[in-house]
């Protein structure tokens, strides 16, 4: 014990003459992160002056590029003096190939457009953080220096500054036409629910319409029978046509739907061309299939060859799927009359040739399912089982050499986005460190994914080794923290840890103070109000809101919650999944609209909540994961899911 004492106080005698002697030619030490700070406070409370005495004081900062960025796009968008492009050049230069240096870049194309400098836009084009807007600047821009644009821009366009500059621009040239615009103006009658989507659908229409037509749009828009009640329109133009079988369509989204669709075929089924009754027929079957109302199989038969948009394609053969027995060559066909682009998606790949199988083309089935199967997917392990395969790990790369953890220590985009994390800026840090992954390779990706677990930055150690193509590590994919806290938790209540495990992944990346747009708390993202139901539920003694994140408080009370939503989902974890994420009515309800039993992936596929169906595919996939990772034995996906049988609907008091 004497000899240990002794040899510590000889190392620490040691080192500290050591930092003695360096201490003569050591680095000054770097600006603390208060500097940072304050220049963000600056800029928040538009103290320009004080910003510029920051940026000296950043240098030497690992963050030191940020307070400069900020001043500069202060200045970009300081439509009153000319841009500072001698500062702007500097700084992209002095941090080429940087998220910030890009993100001026684009950031200056958006100034450039709205003061009408085109060749500059021109000029700065190529950057690597493209959206939709810098694209529509840069379209703009090409279109004033006489180049063709159009289809380009309708492709483009997203409601934004410059896509409505664009759009304007073209229109006003002459370059679209209403002809071109209606499809666009159609997609978004169907889509818009949201004020702020009515108001973009609402602009869309000063494009397609004149005056006096806009607002009958709009009066359409609101209310579409009283509009065609009370105006009796007419369709003895295109125009007007249009007009009315955007009403039409409209019409499905208010009051009943098989009285409107009655309305439709007998007041205007002989009036309209066929292709615009498809269509029309085609939105009543889209609010149908939602509805999960059995009337939308039919209606979307109807609708054959109707232009339909990618949601309404999708829909047909979700509503294909959900016949009883299915009309397999029905599946493939209506899979078929998608654009290339969803044909590339797992989905509607492993559909499709489920289909081929069913109509006894094997080999064609197999060979399908064999490109997909590769896929970590929810898909690509369903396709997995369909060629005999159990779902596995895959072998584990090679650890990371010491020269390539030094490498992704070093890397100056992880650095920084570790020191944004550090001091709590999150959504500046998933950026950086997204950017400073994006051209990684797999070796790269797993060390710099390793860092990020070292540093307890757990989302970012899973999207990153979720990127790897050929070499993997599945503890990096499928971390899991907190193990014993967990598994005890889980089996007190008696459900499956690995299940758990794939439910936080989804829900709360494993970031232990998480909070969502809607309020969810935590690991397990719990609602005020259910923490507080399920913890007077059990009996939790101390609880208050403020103590949701706790580790200890939010594992017991969302494991709890877990266990209630699963027995009164008749013990599937498909339904609890759904339960969990949209409520546990909702999966009573949609159980209810089945005409009988269908596998899990259908039902799972057809649940018409866009997030609560990516949710559960993603949460039951990642449990399967888990499970093998776990027993390190083979698993099936298809066991998890199960089948569904239809129900009367039931009623429940669980939140």
């Amino acid at each position: 014990m004497i000899h240990r004492a002794l040899s510590r106080t000889k190392l620490l005698a040691a080192t500290t003459l050591l930092g003695i002697a360096c201490s003569v030619s050591a680095a000054p030490p770097p600006p603390p992160d208060s500097v940072i700070l304050s220049a963000r406070d600056a800029v928040r409370t538009g103290r320009w002056a004080d910003l510029r005495n920051f940026i000296p004081q950043a240098s030497g900062h690992v963050l030191e590029a940020y307070p400069q960025y900020w001043l500069l796009n202060q200045q970009l968008n300081d439509m009153r003096v000319p841009p500072p492009e001698g500062d702007l050049r500097a700084f992209m230069e002095r941090y080429p190939a940087t998220y910030l240096a890009e993100r001026l870049r684009g950031d200056w194309i958006l100034a450039a457009d709205r003061r009408g400098d085109y060749s500059t836009v021109i000029a700065l084009e190529r950057t690597a953080t493209s959206t939709a807007q810098i694209d529509c600047a840069i379209l703009r821009a090409h279109h004033l220096h006489r180049e063709y644009v159009a289809q380009k821009a309708i492709a483009t366009f997203s409601p934004g500054e410059a896509c409505w500059t664009l759009y304007t621009q073209l229109v006003n040239d002459g370059a679209l036409r209403w002809e071109d615009l209606a499809p666009q103006l159609r997609d978004m009658v169907e889509s818009s629910v949201r004020d702020n989507e009515l108001n973009n659908t609402r602009r869309m229409a000063e494009y397609v319409f004149d005056a006096p037509r806009r607002i009958s749009f709009k009066a359409m828009l609101e209310n579409p029978m009283v509009w065609l009640t009370r105006n009796n329109p007419s369709i003895s133009t295109p125009i007007d046509r249009e007009l009315v079988v955007l009403a039409l369509g409209r019409l499905a989204r208010s009051g009943d739907l098989a009285t409107g669709y009655t309305y439709v075929e007998r007041n205007w089924g002989s009036r309209l061309p066929a292709v615009d009754l498809k269509w029309i027929r085609s939105q009543f079957a889209y609010i149908a299939a939602l509805r999960l109302d059995p009337a939308a199989k039919q209606w979307y038969r109807e609708a054959d060859g109707a232009a339909l948009s990618e949601t309404g394609q999708a829909w047909r053969v979700r509503m294909a799927l959900r016949e009883t027995p299915i009309d397999w060559a029905r599946v493939v066909a209506v899979i078929d009359q998608m654009p290339p682009s969803m044909h590339e998606d797992d989905a509607w790949a492993y559909w499709r040739a489920r289909g081929q199988g069913a109509l006894g083309d094997v080999a064609g089935a197999n060979a399908a399912m064999q490109k997909i199967a590769g896929n970590f997917t929810f898909y690509g392990q369903l396709a997995l089982e369909e060629l005999g395969q159990p779902v596995v790990i895959p072998p584990r790369a090679a650890a990371p050499t010491d020269a390539e953890r030094r490498r992704a220590a070093r890397n100056e985009g992880l650095a920084r986005a570790l020191a944004l994390f550090d001091i709590g800026w999150r959504t500046e840090a998933v950026r950086e460190w997204n950017f400073a992954i994006s051209k990684m390779k797999d070796r790269e990706l797993i060390a710099a994914s390793e860092l990020a677990y070292q540093r307890e930055v757990l989302d970012r150690a899973v999207n990153t080794a979720d990127r790897t193509r050929d070499e993997h590590n599945f503890d990096l994919r499928f971390v899991s923290p907190f193990h014993d806290e967990l598994v005890a938790k889980a089996r007190e209540v008696g459900i499956d840890p690995t299940w758990v495990y794939g439910l936080i992944r989804q829900e709360s990346r494993f970031i232990t103070n998480a909070k969502s747009t809607a309020g969810a708390s935590g690991l397990m993202q719990l609602m005020p109000a259910t923490a507080t139901w399920v913890a007077r539920k059990i009996g939790m003694q101390g609880y208050s809101a403020s103590s949701v994140n706790d580790l200890d408080t939010n594992l017991t009370l969302g494991t709890n919650y877990l266990r209630i939503v699963l027995e009164d989902l008749n013990n599937s974890p498909l339904l609890a999944s759904a339960g969990y994420n949209a409520g546990p009515r909702r999966p009573h309800t949609w159980r209810g609209t089945l005409s009988g039993p269908v596998e899990g992936a259908i039902f799972a596929e057809t649940i018409p909540f866009n997030e609560t169906r990516d949710y559960v595919k993603k949460v039951l996939s990642n449990a399967t994961y888990y499970a093998a990772l776990f027993s390190g034995e083979p698993q099936s996906l298809k066991q998890r899911l199960g089948t569904v049988a239809p129900q009367l609907v039931e009623q429940t008091a669980i939140p």
